[in-house]
């Protein structure tokens, strides 16, 4: 109809007004839309869930259905692998805690081993009663309130049965058999839980040790 056709107060007829969906992500499937703006809207349907695509690729929905229909058999091996894990990461912290005691300790036996010729002299000094006064009487306490603190004890005393994995003799008298120290050279030392840091020197003689009297340490610097 042209313009001179119409009537007066006629209004000129609507075209089709045409909707196009440009949200990317489907409000009905929550999916993403593989169309184009240009492209009619067209639900995505749903796909079931493929048993060789990885999980990182699955969608959410397709995860959960994959994995409440896992196989009991499998999820008993998924288990057990988690317990073989952690049984592991147990075993290495307490494997590496060990080590570090162990660290630690062999450390503190190196520092303390080299005072022991200190403690030589001031058990010498002791002998000529050197001290008895001040100011070495006062250093040879603190030395050996420092090394008792550390965990070192001496031990070697006259009357001790003969050990020797603690005692090195180096004189040996009499055919007895019940070999006993008669006299202590060089003191002997112990660390930590009774390990040697250094043997007694001494001379022996067969006889019998007094009653009671076996080998024992003594705080370090002790007489």
């Amino acid at each position: 109809m042209s313009r001179s056709e119409r009537r007066n107060g006629d209004k000129p007829p609507r075209e089709p007004i045409s909707i196009t969906d440009k949200r990317r992500v489907d409000p009905e499937t929550g999916r993403v839309r593989g169309h184009t703006p240009s492209e009619p809207v067209t639900p995505t349907p749903q796909r079931e869930p493929d048993p060789t695509t990885p999980d990182a690729e699955m969608h959410p929905g397709d995860r959960t259905d994959r994995t409440a229909g896992e196989d009991p058999d499998r999820v008993t091996e998924l288990t057990a692998d988690l317990q073989r894990v952690q049984a592991e990461y147990t075993n290495y912290r307490r494997r590496i805690e060990r080590d570090r005691h162990a660290a630690v300790e062999a450390a503190t036996a190196s520092v303390a081993a080299k005072f022991l010729g200190i403690l030589d002299d001031l058990d010498r000094a002791r002998e000529h009663g050197d001290l008895e006064n001040e100011p070495l009487r006062a250093i040879a306490a603190k030395l050996g309130a420092i090394l008792s603190g550390l965990g070192v004890a001496a031990f070697g005393e006259e009357g001790e049965r003969f050990d020797p994995t603690l005692h090195e003799a180096v004189q040996h008298e009499g055919t007895g058999g019940d070999p006993v120290v008669d006299r202590v050279l060089r003191r002997g030392y112990t660390f930590g839980d009774h390990k040697v840091l250094r043997t007694a020197t001494v001379s022996v003689v067969e006889g019998v040790a007094p009653p009671g009297n076996v080998t024992g340490t003594a705080p370090a610097g002790d007489s």
